[in-house]
């Protein structure tokens, strides 16, 4: 589902980006993350709403989708890729911290994509999808402690 209201959607791509982070760790979570961009890139519709082509990644969302990359490596620290035991405090601060990063890289670049001031990019890009993109935080450490509790990672 995607919602949009501006250059820049409401999807549940950082749900995924944050538990491929968790589950996959760093390395494996940010190289996740590039062939995500990769299939993107060449055709396939794997973008916000069914979209792809390099004009993603040049356009205004082009920062978040890099940013992506940057978000599962910093959320992958959190247990480095091994099925181990991650409390809600540090999901959810690692978490915190890879959406920060994710943001940052997103609206400076639609910052220059749309040419505007900082505030307007703020108003626009980061403002309306921080209580959202919380959620998926919460959302991404809860099923990273099912699927370890249950010893459904394969590792």
């Amino acid at each position: 589902m995607v919602v949009s209201f501006g250059p820049v959607p409401i999807s549940m791509q950082l749900f995924f980006v944050f538990l491929a982070g968790y589950v996959l760790g760093p390395v494996q979570g940010a190289v996740c993350l590039l062939l995500y961009l990769a299939a993107g890139t060449i055709g396939l519709p794997v973008f916000s709403g069914g979209k792809s082509g390099l004009a993603h990644l040049i356009g205004p969302t082009g920062g978040y989708l890099l940013g992506f990359v940057f978000a599962a490596a910093i959320t992958g620290l959190s247990t480095r890729g091994r099925a181990m035991k991650l409390s809600w405090v540090m999901g959810l601060v690692w978490g915190v911290l890879g959406l920060v990063v994710a943001y940052a890289m997103g609206v400076a670049w639609l910052k220059h994509a749309i040419s505007a001031d900082w505030s307007k990019a703020l108003v626009v890009g980061c403002y309306p999808f921080i209580g959202w993109d919380l959620l998926k935080i919460v959302a991404a450490v809860a099923c990273y402690r099912l699927l370890n509790r249950y010893k459904l990672l394969p590792w």
